[in-house]
């Protein structure tokens, strides 16, 4: 058997596990990552990036090489397939950036490449062990000594069920499916382009819907269609091509005609939140450790920013900089976040409607949500830019917020955050406090009352005093 030693071990190269092997990297940790499939699959799966996840990838350079995989913007999101307009937020990027899955993937494994941080894939952790001072992973041939052990390996994951961790929450009563197919022409109603959330979704009865989102080949689809009113006796069962033809041609018509069905997937609208992110030496992120129907598109981008929350902490841990307890509020702060997307999703399936009363509520519902602040609120949910991190009684408002990537003289804020480290900004000249912090003298910053804020490496505000002892040892 093969023998390594590594300080991080993350076991799962989707979206999170690759963020979060390039937040270590980044900041020079050891890291190996393990996928349990041979090769990537190519299948587009999840479809976009919301704003906040936008946002950090621009934090670390990042998001220039997605947009170059991307086929569209989208200036609005959906709560309950609703549109909400992202207008009234403070960002940079008020949009959807519409890109498969597989390519998100593909850009943070070519800047984890570049790190000469290898995936190793075929390669399924089978079975684990910590210990006081690490953790012991094995798979197939190998056998990995590690510091840590990050479970990024989806809903099914293997290193929660090891475990033994309780994944709890609500049950589902439907179902959905997405399949990608192209079209011999554009279908009645379609858009061609994507390039917003009006009129993508039409609806077939009480609890059912059919969607189509264009994606980047001619013809070529995103088909959702689901029932919450009814679920299959087996959720893995194949989608068949008769099935995903049956619905086109009921919802579309006739002479819609399907030229190809690249692929097709069940699931169900189950919603599911471990007890704990942290069993000792362990962490969980993205879908290890919570799901939830993919109602408004955050699911991915949920699993990014988890990375970025535990990236940084870890690593500050295992360079001996992390003041005590700091690894415990990647828990405490990212799992309320999970709470509430699961509470959203909820409230979105509801708005499904499952009864006349419930299409009534809807139809009020829709009306309502065009209010400028309704549009704030609900955009605020499903882009993550209303996320907030806690803050004491005395700590001023912006503890705990974003940073707007507000511009400088040297381009935007965002650039100064490029190495993963913390960032002091300030009105006036200052000696840098830390190895670990940026100094960066701006006219002004975006709150009038303040001339110091201290900012995490993710981005979101540690203190408007410039005070690091209770963030860097």
């Amino acid at each position: 058997m093969n023998e390594l030693t590594t300080e991080v071990v993350i076991a799962g190269a989707g979206p999170t596990g690759l963020m979060l092997a390039n937040e270590l990297a980044l900041a020079g940790v050891d890291v190996v990552v393990l996928e349990r499939l041979p090769e990537r699959t190519g299948l587009s799966k999840a479809l976009n990036l919301q704003p906040r996840t936008a946002e950090v990838l621009d934090l670390r350079g990042l998001l220039g090489r997605a947009e170059e995989r991307s086929f569209a913007t989208v200036p609005e999101g959906h709560f309950a397939m609703i549109p909400v307009s992202y207008a009234s937020w403070n960002t940079r990027h008020p949009y959807q950036l519409a890109i498969p899955q597989v390519q998100v993937e593909a850009a943070l494994e070519e800047r984890l490449a570049e790190q000469d941080v290898e995936v190793l894939r075929g390669q399924a952790l089978t079975a684990f062990t910590q210990d006081a001072d690490g953790v012991t992973v094995t798979t197939s041939d190998t056998r990995i000594r590690a510091s840590y052990l990050a479970g990024c390996d989806g809903g099914r994951s293997t290193v929660r069920k090891a475990l033994g961790l309780p994944f709890e929450g609500i049950d589902g009563r439907g179902h959905g499916v997405v399949a990608d197919v192209r079209f011999a022409a554009t279908p009645p109603g379609a858009q061609s382009e994507w390039r917003s959330m009006r009129n993508i979704v039409t609806t077939d009865g009480i609890g059912k819907y059919t969607g189509l989102i264009p994606l980047s080949e001619p013809n070529l689809y995103r088909l959702a269609y689901g029932d919450r009113l009814n679920r299959p006796a087996n959720l893995r069962a194949e989608v068949t091509d008769e099935e995903v033809r049956d619905v086109i041609t009921k919802t579309y018509g006739e002479e819609t005609k399907v030229e190809e069905i690249r692929w097709a997937s069940r699931f169900g609208d189950d919603s599911r939140l471990a007890a704990s992110y942290r069993a000792g030496r362990v962490f969980l992120a993205g879908d290890a450790a919570h799901t939830h129907f993919p109602a408004g598109g955050q699911g991915l981008n949920l699993g990014i920013q988890d990375a970025m929350n535990l990236g940084w902490k870890l690593a500050a841990q295992i360079k001996g900089r992390a003041p005590q307890g700091q690894l415990d509020t990647y828990e405490q702060e990212r799992r309320p976040v999970a709470e509430a997307v699961i509470q959203n999703v909820a409230a979105q399936s509801a708005l499904i409607p499952a009864t006349p009363e419930l299409l009534a509520l809807r139809t009020i519902f829709r009306a309502l949500s065009e209010l400028p602040e309704a549009q704030h609120h609900l955009s605020g949910l499903v882009s993550g830019l209303s996320i907030t991190y806690p803050r004491k009684d005395k700590d001023h408002p912006a503890t705990g917020t974003r940073l707007p990537d507000f511009k400088t003289k040297e381009g935007h804020a965002s650039t100064w955050f490029h190495k993963g480290k913390f960032v002091l900004l300030t009105t006036q000249p200052t000696e840098k406090p830390h190895p670990e912090v940026e100094v960066a003298q701006v006219d002004e910053l975006p709150w009038h009352d303040v001339t110091r804020a201290l900012i995490r490496p993710d981005g979101y505000v540690a203190n408007t005093t410039g005070e690091t002892k209770s963030w860097l040892a």
